[in-house]
């Protein structure tokens, strides 16, 4: 598989297949949201957008990265999210880095989002999907963001075929600058678990998959079992 990876500043124009990822946190808290239930996440431009969509439509939940802010209901924390009950909710997520890298890939024809959590679902359906090359967009760092590429390398060789020990992947993520600064208090909003649950490889069995709807980039969680004799990829 033809796999490039890419800055959110690199991309000049709108890949064929692009994967986002953004381990520590948007995607690792994309994929618990949908673990607790919730129907499907917007992806937000802006803070404003993000209380205005939570304005017009009461129900919905907004979060977002950093300390706790009026109007938002939750943080971009794994470990805080895992423990609310989001059945049958739509979150509305505004990141740093995640959101923006899936919004400026809004027109591709496949956008998928992905974290070590989903890493081996989102590979099976790059398998099937993605017949013309894959664009990984690294969304930390302008590019840089080790937990990011070391992520997107993963799942590029497991979409490619490869019998491939994570181990090493995960290290890079661990000993990442996001890890650190996560772990000494640099960022806001986080749990003591928030490392250990960006780094638990294929903690869920679903791919996600952002697509717009009503104008709105929207992400929804897709079901992709394993091969049917049980073979890896």
């Amino acid at each position: 598989m033809d796999a490039r990876f890419l800055g959110i500043p690199e991309l000049a124009e709108a890949p064929s297949v692009a994967v986002v990822v953004d381990v520590m946190r948007a995607f690792t808290v994309a994929a618990w949201a949908f673990a607790q239930g919730a129907e499907k996440i917007v992806l937000a431009g802006s803070p404003d957008e993000a209380l205005a969509l939570k304005a017009r439509h009461p129900r919905w939940l907004a979060l977002k990265d950093g300390p706790p802010a009026p109007g938002f209901d939750a943080v971009n924390s794994p470990g805080l999210l895992r423990s609310v009950d989001l059945e049958g909710r739509t979150v509305v997520q505004k990141t740093t880095a995640g959101t923006v890298g899936a919004l400026a890939v809004k027109e591709a024809s496949l956008v998928l989002c992905a974290g070590f959590v989903v890493a081996e679902a989102t590979a099976r359906l790059l398998r099937t999907r993605a017949r013309d090359g894959v664009t990984f967009v690294v969304t930390g760092e302008d590019g840089q963001a080790d937990e990011d590429l070391a992520c997107a390398q993963y799942i590029a060789l497991r979409a490619g075929g490869a019998v491939t020990d994570a181990t090493g992947f995960l290290d890079r993520a661990g000993r990442s600058r996001a890890a650190y600064e996560l772990e000494h208090g640099v960022r806001q909003g986080v749990h003591p678990d928030d490392i250990a649950l960006c780094l638990e490889l294929d903690r869920f069995p679903f791919a996600m998959v952002a697509t717009p709807e009503d104008s709105l980039m929207v992400l929804r969680p897709h079901a992709v079992p394993p091969p049917a004799d049980g073979a890896s990829l």
